[in-house]
Parts: structure tokens; sequence; C-alpha cells
């Protein structure tokens, strides 16, 4: 279960991430897995389960588009304005 920490004002409303098994049931009902959309995206057969636990955005997408909702409804801790853009390394900072 989610914890929310420090009070929360009165009248906000706090949105929390699906729980696994709200994602793994939405997919189930839309006749997907996570295996399938792993599998189907080029990734190896358990990657969309990590997905689940901790941030991917790549695999957060693609479980996203399959439901037809955007990562930001599913996972809003992940998305929140607070948190600072994530940042790729790329081959030139790599080098150096």
């Amino acid at each position: 279960m989610a914890t929310i920490p420090g009070p929360i004002p009165v009248g906000q409303e706090v949105e929390l991430d699906w729980h696994p098994a709200d994602v793994l049931a939405a997919l189930k009902k839309r006749g997907l897995s996570l295996v399938k959309l792993s599998t189907d995206n080029g990734y190896h057969p358990t990657a969309a389960g990590k997905a689940l636990k901790r941030p991917w955005p790549a695999m957060e997408r693609i479980i996203a588009d399959a439901l037809g909702l955007p990562p930001e409804t599913i996972w809003p801790s992940r998305y929140t304005a607070a948190q600072p853009a994530r940042r790729h390394r790329s081959a030139s900072n790599a080098e150096s």
C-alpha cells in the first residue's frame, strides 16, 4: 500500500499510483500480458514487469499506450512537476 508523507491539506486530492495488480487486470481485460508487451517491443520477457516496481519511462509508455492512457495517469508519483527532468547521457558526455 502506498504511504503519503506528511499531512494532506484539507480539500486537496492525492493521486496514488495504480496498484500493479490493477495494471495487470487492465491488460488482461484487453487480452494482453506484460510478457507480450515486452517481447512485442523487443525487450526481454520480464522487462515490463520491472516497470511496475520502479521507474522506466520507455516501458511505462508502452504499458500506458496499450491501456490507452498517459503514463501520468497510471504512475502520477513518477511524473510530478516537483521532480527534476530525467537526463539521458549522450555519447559525448559518456566519453568525457
